[in-house]
């Protein structure tokens, strides 16, 4: 559990940060950016850095990635940036291929991903960055969607639902007589693999009857297009699109709860909250520009950035732990290679 004083650390950051945020997310899948525009506040390293890093990965991790970038150029503009959007297990496949130098992900590296890095001779250092939580959301004319019971969620997504589950009052008996839509990730995204085992049991294992996207922008515009949709993606895209979107809380047993930074933060909205990740290519971090950075995205001095974008800051001892781990090249992971993995609270991070 979080202290009451880091809580109101995080909600007052949050108050500030989120007056701040907007829908500048791009449907681009490669962004780059030749000069910084954020106006927060941050800590960066001055000097004569120069070079370039490419970045991929987790559409979840891809608004801290930009925010990041954009603030470290603000003294380093001598160093460009080509940010990717490929989900979490498509920025593996390049990163392990060695095609980029930092790869985000919303999830843990899996056995599959890690031997194709040995067959590369890519080391990688994992480094938790966020806590993340999963917002399920509905068109903001849904009157009647407020609060899903996770084993309703499960008989909307799970297989067996395919071509079977189609109407609103399948769901619910006193929800209406509505087609049922359904938005989600492709299968590419470690949101989609955190939110099959978190929600139907299994990672992987979901209907394929449903509106898919690499992008969580384009699920934005689809669901707020559809009087009858639903869908989920990471938490900061359903607050730079709140205007567009309804939130919909979540029971898993102890009640209904929406994510916020205080129910991500204290650990209260399981199993929908998650910890993400960047991992960085050891060759790459030996490079003066790729170690500032990442030392950079690790400075608790720069939580501000995080929250700006609606993810949970790490405490300053995970993240003094993960940077302890960069500066030594400590490389592996903590996860053993299982991919997503539920219930994981901040001091395990440490």
């Amino acid at each position: 559990m979080v202290s009451q004083t880091r809580l109101a650390f995080l909600i007052s950051l949050a108050t500030l940060g989120l007056a701040a945020c907007g829908n500048n997310q791009t449907e681009d899948t490669t962004v780059s950016f030749p000069q910084a525009v954020t106006q927060a506040e941050e800590v960066s390293p001055s000097g004569n850095l120069s070079g370039s890093i490419k970045i991929d990965g987790s559409s979840t991790v891809f608004p801290i990635s930009k925010v990041m970038t954009e603030a470290f150029q603000k003294s380093n503009p001598g160093v460009q940036f080509t940010v990717g959007v490929s989900g979490t297990g498509g920025g593996f496949k390049k990163f392990c291929a060695n095609e980029t130098d930092i790869s985000g992900a919303s999830r843990p590296i899996n056995a599959e991903e890690m031997q194709l890095c040995k067959q590369n001779n890519v080391e990688f250092v994992e480094l938790p960055i966020a806590f993340d939580g999963l917002a399920v959301v509905v068109n903001s004319q849904n009157n009647f969607a407020s609060c899903l019971k996770l084993d309703e969620l499960k008989k909307m997504w799970e297989p067996a639902a395919q071509g079977k589950v189609t109407n609103w009052n399948q769901i619910r008996s006193n929800f209406p007589n509505q087609p049922l839509s359904l938005y989600g990730p492709d299968t590419e995204s470690g949101t989609y693999d955190y939110f099959t085992l978190a929600v139907v049991g299994e990672e992987g294992k979901s209907r394929s009857d449903y509106s898919k996207s690499k992008t969580d922008t384009a699920l934005v515009e689809g669901i707020a297009a559809n009087p009858n949709g639903l869908g989920y993606f990471g938490y900061a895209y359903y607050l730079a699109n709140r205007d567009k979107l309804k939130l919909v809380a979540v029971d898993s047993g102890s009640g209904c709860l929406q994510p916020s930074p205080q129910t991500i933060a204290d650990s209260r909205y399981q199993p929908l909250a998650r910890p993400v990740f960047i991992y960085v290519k050891k060759s790459a971090a030996k490079r003066p520009e790729v170690k500032a950075f990442s030392n950079f995205y690790l400075s608790p001095q720069n939580a501000n950035l995080i929250l700006q974008v609606g993810d949970v800051p790490l405490p300053s001892i995970a993240l003094q732990a993960a940077s302890a781990r960069l500066d030594r090249g400590e490389t592996g992971t903590k996860f053993g290679g299982r991919g997503s993995v539920i219930g994981v609270k901040q001091e395990a991070l440490n």
